[in-house]
């Protein structure tokens, strides 16, 4: 039962990170990117950390991954948002519906 936990746990951050990269290369702009490259792979990371460390048990190995998963917790945020708000004071403009190719 704890390898289905385990496995299950791993396809679901799998599939962030597959929907992640999907949104970084089919958003508009910069700020939206940023957002999609964040969240979905910093969640899908700590899912496969945590099957990997389920699947492995209780050993020094579980416990690496888990001071991982408090640090990716801590620097994916703090790095996006280092990133958006120079992004903001460079003067970059979000992306807006007027700014569509199609015209619509």
């Amino acid at each position: 039962m704890i390898t289905y936990v385990a496995y299950t746990l791993m396809i679901l951050g799998t599939a962030l990170l597959l929907v992640g990269a999907l949104g970084l290369l089919r958003l508009p702009d910069f700020y939206c990117r940023t957002h999609a490259a964040t969240k979905p792979d910093t969640f899908g990371l700590v899912l496969i950390l945590l099957g990997l460390g389920i699947y492995d048990g209780l050993t020094l190995t579980t416990v690496k991954m888990l001071v991982i998963i408090l640090f990716v917790f801590l620097a994916n945020p703090t790095s996006s948002h280092a990133l958006g708000r120079a992004a903001i004071l460079r003067g970059l403009t979000p992306w807006t519906a007027s700014d569509r190719k199609d015209g619509r």
